[in-house]
């Protein structure tokens, strides 16, 4: 591909002039294990490491066979070290009670350190869309970094560098236009950025809503609660535009989000604090839902029985 770099690269003096054997035993020389106390996680690591199943598994395999894969980390000014890949890794090592972690120590500048993070982590079988989102912004702003300052013909609609998003999207099998959607995620408030999660709101819905201020995303969240509805992509897009416009208020958002879209579900919204001033003080709110099904069902049939009675 026209502008790109050859894959080839000259030979150092390290290798010419040293034995494969020597070039092993330095780099088994940079391995070697370091006590949990002395690791850092890399700042703002974007993927999440959960205590699950599947951590419970690599537990038990490093019980029994100790880390297999060295963990990769680079060593701080301060002489402390940063995880750079093996984060599962060092949770499995703490929670099988290990004290220390088999790493290999290399030498990188923060910004190369990003990269590889970004990199090996995305080898995970499931990557949140939250997760993709802050990595594919950490790693962008790195290689702009490498790079210099984008020049002006280079930068993409949306504002990004394209040569950047380029490589990205050939190495990811995502789309230039895909990982722009991804980086516009990060401007969710948390609250959104977590449904974007759970699947309740999907890509093209989220990136609309992420034009808005904050405040405005915080009346949209507080419309999914109370509603227990999300907007759709239609929804969305007239939010931005009034917003863009100076016109999205509050009332805008309840307007546009008490709309029945033509695959919603009917509803049925009782507020809680009405309801329970009902329910005896000795039912627990977790047998709410069955007392006032069969409150209502009492009242079903006591309707049913004066209806009867009346047609005599």
């Amino acid at each position: 591909m026209a502008g790109r770099k050859s894959d080839f690269t000259l030979p150092t003096l390290d290798d010419l002039f040293s034995t494969q054997e020597e070039r092993d035993e330095a780099k088994l020389a940079k391995i070697r294990d370091i006590p949990l106390s002395e690791i850092d996680d890399f700042p703002d690591h974007p993927f999440h490491v959960r205590d699950d199943e599947d951590m419970m598994r690599l537990v038990e395999s490093v019980k029994e066979r100790g880390v297999i894969t060295p963990a990769t980390v680079r060593q701080k000014e301060d002489g402390r070290y940063e995880i750079v890949s093996g984060h599962r890794r060092k949770r499995a090592c703490e929670l099988a009670g290990m004290d220390t972690l088999r790493c290999e120590v290399v030498d990188l500048t923060r910004d190369e350190a990003t990269i590889l993070m970004v990199e090996s982590n995305f080898q995970r079988s499931v990557i949140l869309p939250s997760e993709k989102a802050f990595a594919y912004k950490m790693r962008m702003e790195a290689m702009k970094r490498q790079a210099g300052r984008p020049s002006k013909e280079n930068v993409s609609p949306l504002g990004t560098n394209f040569r950047t998003d380029e490589v990205i999207a050939q190495e990811s099998g995502d789309s230039q236009n895909q990982i722009h959607r991804f980086i516009r995620l990060t401007s969710l408030v948390p609250e959104l950025l977590e449904f974007v999660d759970e699947g309740r709101i999907k890509m093209r819905p989220a990136v609309e809503l992420s034009y808005l201020d904050e405040e405005s995303q915080r009346d949209v969240v507080d419309e999914i609660d109370t509603n227990d509805c999300t907007p759709s992509h239609d929804q969305t897009i007239r939010m931005r535009k009034m917003q863009d416009a100076g016109k999205l208020t509050p009332e805008a958002i309840t307007a546009i989000m008490s709309e029945e879209k033509p695959n919603q579900r009917e509803r049925i919204v009782l507020r809680g604090e009405r309801v329970r001033e009902l329910i005896p003080k000795n039912i627990p709110l977790s047998q709410t839902e069955d007392y006032v099904c069969k409150a209502l069902e009492h009242y079903r049939k006591f309707l049913k029985s004066r209806a009867d009675r009346d047609a005599r």
